[in-house]
């Protein structure tokens, strides 16, 4: 039998995709019709899907079927809709964008690499619902005349004062307040658990170890970028993995003149607010001690303080790419 293009497989790829794009039964539904006469002309082992909360267990399914899967983001697949939006143009597209040279795909993740980043979704969660928590305590205690600072010595200071005026606080809004202070005192608790679990997993990983000897970059980072990146070799250089995060200018060039603007904030935003985090104890630690920071000390010098956090954070992460490729610890530069 001769081997049909890739322009008459099309529409079968286009069955399949919207099979495997589609809910729970169509799997089975798809594995079921394997063998039958209508999908036999399709040859193509590439399989093309959307990246999405869901794509990568379908390609880790797929891949065991003996499939090669390729994930794509979904901006970069937008342009090839013509137009509509349904099913068959959505697969139509996907059929177009993963035969691109230039297409850029998402590697798929493992069990373990999932179930990992779920651990630190799950503490940003928790840190939200405490922040939300904090705030409703100190708004309510602000409605009876009570008002105490931000951070973390305002909880403190909210707390204490919440002992002290309970007599004084009308019976109704004892209940409310007591609720509040033993949601917030079972959050701390759970968000100290999950950091004894990711500081435990950084201690057992070697490259969340090496990733650690960075400056500002603690266990929650390393292993932030440890899960994330399961092969430094997927990025070709530094400066890919910092856009990949976000980290650098935009561009709007054109007629060879070349304009940069602010990041680009693409990527995920967890690491790179972990980043910014870190880097910007560096420029606190560089306030005090000028002549163990020099290049910092000079940024500090002629631009904003924000602004040369950024600008660390894009270094951490380059950084963070070599020594993750080459395997190593991290080494200041000579001074």
């Amino acid at each position: 039998m001769e081997r049909p293009s890739w322009s008459e497989q099309a529409p079968y790829a286009t069955d399949h995709l919207r099979l495997v794009a589609s809910r729970s039964g169509s799997y089975r539904a798809q594995r079921e019709s394997a063998d039958s006469d209508e999908a036999a002309p399709l040859f193509r082992d590439d399989w093309g899907m959307e990246a999405c909360s869901t794509s990568h267990h379908w390609a880790r399914e797929l891949g065991r079927l003996g499939f090669e899967v390729k994930l794509m983001p979904p901006a970069y697949v937008k342009p090839y809709v013509k137009r509509g939006k349904n099913d068959a143009a959505d697969a139509e597209a996907i059929c177009e964008a993963v035969t691109r040279p230039t297409m850029r795909f998402v590697p798929v993740k493992s069990c373990e690499r999932q179930a990992l980043l779920m651990q630190h979704k799950t503490r940003d969660l928790l840190v939200r619902q405490r922040t939300a928590l904090i705030n409703a305590l100190r708004g309510h205690l602000a409605e009876f005349g009570i008002i105490t600072p931000q951070g973390k010595f305002g909880l403190k200071a909210a707390l204490e004062a919440l002992t002290v005026a309970k007599g004084q606080l009308p019976e109704p809004s004892w209940h409310p307040f007591m609720h509040i202070r033993k949601q917030l005192e079972e959050l701390s608790d759970k968000i100290a658990e999950l950091d004894r679990i990711i500081l435990q997993w950084c201690r057992n990983e070697a490259a969340a170890r090496r990733l650690m000897t960075i400056p500002g970059v603690g266990f929650l980072t390393a292993a932030a970028i440890a899960a994330s990146v399961g092969d430094a070799a997927e990025f070709k250089s530094a400066r890919q993995f910092a856009a990949w995060l976000g980290l650098t200018p935009r561009q709007n060039s054109s007629g060879g003149k070349e304009r940069l603007g602010r990041i680009s904030k693409q990527g995920d935003r967890t690491i790179r607010r972990l980043l910014v985090v870190g880097a910007t104890a560096v420029v606190r630690r560089a306030r005090l001690d000028a002549p163990s920071f020099p290049w910092i000390a000079r940024l500090l010098d002629r631009k904003p303080a924000s602004l040369v956090s950024v600008a660390i954070a894009n270094k951490t992460a380059r950084i963070a790419w070599a020594i993750l490729r080459r395997e190593e610890i991290y080494r200041s530069a000579a001074a």
